[in-house]
């Protein structure tokens, strides 16, 4: 048998929590078969087996943490054969030289019967081959349920069981009729339904974020954005680019827009060093954006959007949106953004103080769109969509003039989208 050692992921990451077990002990496996999902501190990643056989022991249980280089589980490669130990041959020099008396001879005589005589058949499979067989699927099926495979009579050749020997097991009443008894909680553990290790992704969100706050003095700044004219614009929009595929949001336009007005205020495309005593400025607009994904709060980023266009954008936002939601988002994904969008009235918030994704400048918060009262020019009232926002800039170095100039540039661009044709290249 081998083992099959966890490989070293990058990132400097050291250890895993084991996520799901796509195979059990005993499955057969092919190379290149998905073989388990552990969770990193940044994303979901899939393990594969590197050569076929036969997984022969799990060594770490799904929930558990496995170590880089250590053993993850072992194998027995294809084409290996394990060699049954070799039965002493009986020789005549083997012999006892002490006399054989008679009734030794009438004792050994009954012996040989007894060692020859016909044995009650045995299950082929547990006797040869040491497990029940049964395909991968309902294997997941018998965990499911809790069960034990051995339990499960199979009706399919050399006693496989099929996914309807496991239901028809379902079906059979207990055989004690009675449950076991629960642990009653011991007081004040009442209240209490479940305790869940934070791990993973949430891990590092609940670290960063608390470094974050307690290391760089948060400026808050709010405003609302009439976004009528944005939302009509999508509108015609739309049909041009779901007949290429893609679907359009308004994202590609905060970003964009925000991009244009980084040409105009580029210290909110700056980071601080670590040393907090030097600005470094990027050419690049790597502008991220807060997925609320199944592992977690994911970040990922949309590189160069200065250079891109709407649909080029709108197409970078739909594979980053449906990579984070399933928890596979590339570390390159993750690295290198410059400035953050929460979205948060997707799910219905008007207003949100958000945390810096350092070691970003900034990060604007976007509440939902409501359809309310005001006046125009002329002092007549009118149905717009009213949009409100909240940034939260890094106070060492952006003053209040700093985010109020560069959410004025911002605004302008999406209350008035046409603008933006002028400074596209």
């Amino acid at each position: 048998m081998s083992d099959f050692l966890l490989p070293d992921i990058g990132e400097g990451i050291v250890e895993c929590e084991v996520v799901e077990w796509r195979v059990a002990e005993g499955d057969q496996i092919e190379e290149d078969q998905p073989i388990v999902e552990v969770m990193t501190d940044k994303a979901l990643v899939e393990i594969t087996a590197h050569e076929a056989g036969v997984v022969t022991k799990l060594y770490v249980a799904q929930g558990q943490i496995a170590k880089v280089h250590a053993p993850l589980y072992a194998y027995q490669a294809e084409g290996e054969v394990q060699a049954e130990p070799s039965k002493p041959e009986v020789t005549p020099d083997a012999l006892p030289s002490t006399p054989i008396t008679s009734t030794d001879a009438a004792t050994d005589r009954a012996a040989a019967h007894t060692a020859v005589a016909p044995t009650a058949p045995t299950a082929p499979t547990l006797a040869t081959h040491g497990k029940v067989p049964a395909s991968p699927a309902v294997r997941r099926l018998v965990r499911e349920h809790q069960l034990n495979l051995t339990d499960i009579a199979g009706s399919g050749k050399d006693g496989r069981v099929l996914k309807e020997d496991v239901l028809a097991h379902l079906e059979q009443p207990s055989e004690t009729g009675t449950s076991s008894p629960q642990a009653l909680p011991s007081q004040g553990e009442e209240r209490v339904s479940r305790v869940e290790p934070l791990r993973g992704v949430r891990a590092v969100m609940a670290k960063r974020m608390v470094e974050s706050a307690s290391t760089i003095p948060h400026f808050h700044y709010g405003e609302e954005i009439d976004v009528t004219a944005l939302l009509a614009m999508r509108e015609r929009l739309k049909p041009l680019v779901e007949a290429k595929g893609e679907r359009l949001t308004l994202m590609p336009f905060f970003m964009k827009a925000m991009a244009l007005a980084i040409a105009e205020e580029p210290i909110v495309n700056a980071q601080l060093n670590a040393a907090g005593n030097a600005l470094h400025y990027f050419s690049q607009c790597n502008i991220g954006m807060a997925v609320d994904s199944k592992a977690g709060l994911m970040v990922p980023n949309v590189k160069s959007v200065e250079r891109l266009t709407l649909l080029e954008i709108a197409r970078e936002v739909g594979r980053l949106t449906t990579a984070a939601r399933e928890g596979r988002v590339d570390q390159a994904d993750l690295k290198g953004g410059t400035i953050s969008i929460s979205n948060i009235g997707a799910l219905g918030g008007t207003y949100a103080a958000p945390i810096i994704n350092a070691p970003e400048a900034a990060i604007v918060a976007i509440g939902k769109t409501q359809w309310l009262p005001r006046f125009d020019a002329k002092g007549e009232v009118q149905r717009r969509a009213i949009m409100t926002i909240t940034w939260a800039g890094d106070h060492r170095f952006i003053d209040g003039g700093t985010i109020a100039r560069f959410c004025n540039s911002w605004k302008g661009f999406l209350e008035d989208p046409e603008t933006m044709l002028l400074h596209l290249g």
